[in-house]
């Protein structure tokens, strides 16, 4: 077993605390009795209870989140559908076509994609609202479920699904059946990392935003453009908890899908 270089341990340590300390001060300011964000006056979560009553803040957080579900539904549907066509169809005529239009948002600069998108929206005649936040944010996450899913697909075996075909089974309850449930972690990765990146847009958003439709890093950057206030830091400290609480129970699901597909595996080869 290869032990880390001190070049390596340093390195590493660094790369954390330049990632990680900012976010800790952030959370202890959040704390903070004064209203000056750089000055320790005491603990206090009075912030908290002003963000509560910040109607603002808590309208922009219901939109985000409500674009946030419905694009990360979406992207996962039709990113699930791109990949198994283009995993599992082999060749066919527009294939490369067909994945270059798929995977032209990871590489395409966000603001080239707003705007794109914003002058489709006013060409056909679609009022800027959560609507067209949603179909932007579907658009450039989809390619990313794609992602995830299509490297899920090239290791499943298809000796299982063929199996369920020879049974009887329709091709369509053959994937609903067989390659959906051993799919399953994967496709729920997708729709987490959608989910995440359209929490944190703010450049397409506020391309295809309109004036009742404002999300929440919108309305943080138009703060923080102002000024930054200790509400700000409670409600970076939210966000914070929220991600990781998300984070630690998507890992523990997918641990423990993996520990049942194994002890699943030992009992069928046993």
């Amino acid at each position: 077993m290869n032990r880390l270089s001190g070049f390596n341990i340093v390195s590493l340590t660094l790369g954390f605390a330049f990632l990680y300390i900012p976010m800790v001060i952030l959370v202890i300011y959040s704390f903070n009795e004064s209203k000056l964000v750089t000055v320790w006056a005491g603990f206090s979560t009075k912030w908290y209870g002003e963000l509560l009553r910040n109607e603002a803040f808590l309208d922009a957080a219901w939109v985000t989140v409500r674009v946030a579900f419905f694009s990360s539904c979406i992207a996962t549907v039709l990113g699930t559908m791109a990949a198994y066509v283009l995993v599992r169809r082999g060749r066919f005529f527009g294939r490369t076509l067909f994945s270059g239009m798929i995977y032209a948002p990871l590489v395409m600069p966000e603001v080239i994609t707003g705007l794109s998108l914003l002058l489709l929206f006013i060409a056909i005649g679609l009022d800027r609202g959560i609507l067209t936040i949603v179909l932007a944010h579907t658009t450039f996450s989809m390619c990313y479920v794609s992602v995830v899913v299509s490297s899920r697909l090239v290791t499943f075996d298809e000796s299982l699904e063929e199996a369920a075909l020879d049974l009887g089974a329709s091709p369509f309850e053959a994937f609903r059946l067989v390659t959906l449930p051993i799919i399953a972690p994967a496709v729920i990765s997708g729709w987490l990392l959608a989910f995440t990146l359209s929490l944190d847009d703010l450049v397409i958003a506020s391309f295809t935003a309109g004036p009742s439709s404002t999300t929440l890093p919108i309305k943080i950057y138009s703060s923080v453009r102002l000024g930054v206030s200790p509400e700000i830091n409670a409600l970076s400290t939210i966000i914070i908890g929220i991600v990781t609480i998300g984070v630690i129970s998507a890992s523990l699901i997918s641990k423990r899908q993996i520990s049942r597909r194994e002890a699943e595996e030992r009992m069928a080869a046993g």
